[in-house]
């Protein structure tokens, strides 16, 4: 049996004393035959699966190890030169980001700087990506802190960070003997700074293993619930959040760090309260820097063309800062509050605390959905411009052993990152090498110079965060564009960002998912359902009320339904409908029925009455056209309730002498059509893949009608 079966039908018309044929060319498709053996799937997916081939090995574990795909083709003199410059570059500008944005997460810099050194190593080994930088993000060590926060307050710590001359305490072992079975084991003593990070590296840990299992079960659809305006709004949202955590330092306050609902809020009106304890040296620090970080910033952005690199002023700030504050000494005379002891070398690995877990399981859920929806946007978008792929399935598997790894290592959470990933880019980078070059740039402020920074002022870091957050900021200029490309998307982006800077960041991002999907039922809800007309010496239908100069057919009414046809939307389909075509069925038939009515009653009152006008008054007008052909082309799927609105709507439209076709059904609509019984025996070849076949046959079928009533 072919494919396609052409069926003529012909209608003949009398015009004087030729004949007219009306030819009806009607189209058959043979559906493929679809096995849905449940057994057979579940069998063959299960042989694939444990089929155990050396290629299919040596596949796998080149898929899983991306490093030993590409660094044996490594270009040593086309990629080298470019990846150490970019990797130093982007090395230099980490090592004040990764201090600074310690003190968001609510740790001591010394872990923002282990955090930076393994997530480069080990997205060396997993990732796809060349060109993105994995690291500290301003979101993430915004909601691990303010865990961090909470677990702090609930295990009775005081609210304010200790201070870093404490932090030898966490390397302190008190060895006991176990009697009687003679067996020793060690017991950490741990202060606040360790606790903090032993509720982060759990918190880490959890994240990591969410975003492995996500990886293993496919589930990275999760991420187009994110979409771009929701990202952005969230993002910018928090970065308020950020700003307002940061000002106490800015002004030198000593107050506790609000969290939960309305910290925002909270914050400021704490500050404002304490503002007359602000430390005026702290203040006028904050000040000067940004007096020369704001301008050198936008100086960088101006010329990066021009520039082989940028100007790495927050490492001169740094360095500045720390000199000015040893040799001022400006915590003893000013009371400034530094970063204290910043110890070298490497703490020993400890596993997290597998009691915490409980505690932070729900709050890793929305971290490790933003960390894994930011890298692998972040993957996708360069590895588009530079023309290579990238596997996002893998990018889960990278980012969650960035996270597992290390919470071994005294470590919290990490993600890709905008600003450093255009800097690395901007800067020749080639391949994940350059990540190696950031890792020993790191290792050797690990390892020597990072006691140097025992009398750096907190505010200097705080300065340093706020400054990275001008990106975000400047989202608003871009609300007029957005506006005039998509309001939906406009007002998706003010609500989530308002959700997250109001509410909390959680909460915020809950918001905006929920008010996304409900933009989109809402447009589905009401949608576009124009009437259409024929466009000149064509076989096209346009929409009359889009479009000058269509043309409609006698008689014949064509209308689409933009949207899928369901529960939601069948009220709005049949208004609409009845709207567009001037016609309710029911209302036609319940005239009817009481024109009727109301002619027998006056024939019984009034045997001997006019027939004639009795009759006259009670017919009712005609309706001026006698077919609707609906146009299915945007109709993506139905369902029940969908299925019975048409079959209501054929009814009815059939009562009163009104043809229904439907014309341009996906397989899947025509599928759902034949399953709900919706058409009745030799009925189907009302079905027709074009609005002008089905306009031919309106036409043919009514000419056929209007002859043999001539007849």
């Amino acid at each position: 049996m072919s494919e396609f079966n052409n069926v003529h039908s012909v209608t003949e018309m009398p015009e004087g004393d030729d004949t007219k044929r009306s030819f009806h060319h009607r189209m058959f498709l043979e559906p493929q035959e679809k096995k849905r053996s449940l057994k057979a799937l579940v069998v063959k997916q299960a042989k694939k699966t444990c089929s155990c081939t050396p290629a299919k090995v040596k596949d796998y574990v080149y898929s899983f190890f991306p490093v030993l795909q590409w660094l044996p083709k490594y270009k040593l003199r086309e990629y080298l030169l470019g990846d150490i410059m970019s990797g130093v570059i982007v090395g230099v500008l980490l090592v004040p980001q990764s201090i600074a944005y310690s003190l968001l997460a609510g740790q001591e810099p010394i872990y923002g700087l282990y955090t930076s050194f393994f997530a480069s190593i080990i997205y060396f080994i997993f990732g796809t990506s060349r060109h993105i930088s994995v690291g500290i993000f301003g979101v993430i060590c915004l909601m691990v802190g303010q865990v961090v926060d909470r677990e702090i307050q609930r295990a009775g710590y005081d609210l304010e960070p200790a201070t870093l001359s404490d932090l030898m305490d966490t390397a302190e072992y008190v060895n006991t003997t176990v009697s009687p079975v003679n067996q020793t084991s060690q017991e950490l003593l741990c202060d606040k700074s360790c606790y903090a990070i032993t509720v982060g590296a759990t918190m880490t840990f959890i994240a990591g293993v969410y975003q492995v299992a996500m990886g293993f079960f496919q589930v990275g659809f999760v991420s187009v619930y994110l979409s771009d305006s929701l990202l952005s709004g969230f993002v910018t949202g928090a970065s308020f959040t950020i700003l307002t955590s940061q000002a106490k330092y800015l002004l030198g306050l000593n107050i506790p760090r609000s969290s939960g609902v309305g910290s925002l809020v909270t914050t400021w009106i704490n500050i404002f309260r304490n503002i007359h304890k602000t430390n005026i040296c702290d203040l006028i620090t904050s000040v000067l820097c940004f007096l020369v970080l704001i301008p050198t910033k936008e100086l960088n952005e101006h010329f990066k063309s021009r520039l082989k690199a940028p100007v790495p002023v927050e490492l001169v700030v740094i360095v500045a800062a720390t000199l000015a504050s040893h040799f001022g000494k400006l915590r003893e005379t000013y009371g400034s509050s530094i970063a204290g002891h910043i110890p070298t070398g490497f703490l020993p690995p400890r596993p997290p605390d597998w009691n915490l877990i409980p505690n932070v399981a729900l709050d890793a859920i929305p971290i490790a959905i933003i960390g894994f929806a930011i890298t692998v946007s972040l993957s996708e978008m360069f590895a588009k411009k530079h023309g290579y792929s990238v596997k996002a399935n893998q990018e889960m598997y990278a980012i969650g052993f960035c996270n597992i790894i290390p919470s071994f290592f005294h470590c919290f959470t990490t993600s890709a990152a905008l600003a450093k990933t255009l800097v690395k880019e901007s800067t020749g980078c080639r391949t994940q090498m350059s990540g190696m070059v950031t890792s020993l740039v790191i290792l050797l402020v690990l390892l020597v110079i990072a006691p140097l920074f025992y009398s750096l002022q907190k505010c200097v870091l705080a300065v340093i965060t706020i400054v990275n957050l001008r990106g975000a900021l400047r989202k608003f200029k871009d609300l007029p564009k957005m506006w005039h490309l998509s309001r939906v998307d406009t007002v998706i982006w003010v609500v989530t960002m308002a959700a997250s800077a109001l509410i909390s960041t959680e909460i915020g991002l809950l918001v905006g998912v929920c008010f996304s999907m409900l933009c989109v039922i809402f447009r589905t809800q009401r949608p576009e359902a124009p009437l259409l007309g024929w466009v000149a010496e064509s076989e096209t239908y346009e929409s009359l009320s889009a479009y000058k100069n269509l043309q409609t057919k006698p008689g014949i009414m064509v209308f689409r339904f933009e949207a899928p046809l369901y529960y939601i939307n069948k009220e709005c389909f049949k208004s609409t409908l009845y709207k567009q075509t001037g016609v309710n069925p029911v209302w036609v038939k319940a005239a009817k029925k009481k024109a009727a009515k109301r002619m027998l009653r006056e024939k019984e009152v009034d045997s001997g009455g006019n027939r004639s006008s009795i009759s006259k008054d009670c017919v009712t007008e005609p309706l001026g056209f006698h077919t609707i052909v609906i146009d299915c082309c945007a109709v993506q799927f139905l369902d029940t309730a969908g299925i019975r609105t048409l079959k209501e709507v054929c009814k009815d439209y059939g009562e009163i002498n009104v043809q229904v076709l439907l014309a341009q059904c996906n397989p899947s609509v025509r599928s759902s059509l034949i399953r709900g019984e919706f058409f009745k025996e030799g009925e189907d070849h009302l079905l027709f893949h074009s609005v002008h076949q089905a306009v031919d046959f309106a036409l043919g079928a009514q000419d056929h009608s209007g002859t043999s009533a001539a007849k």
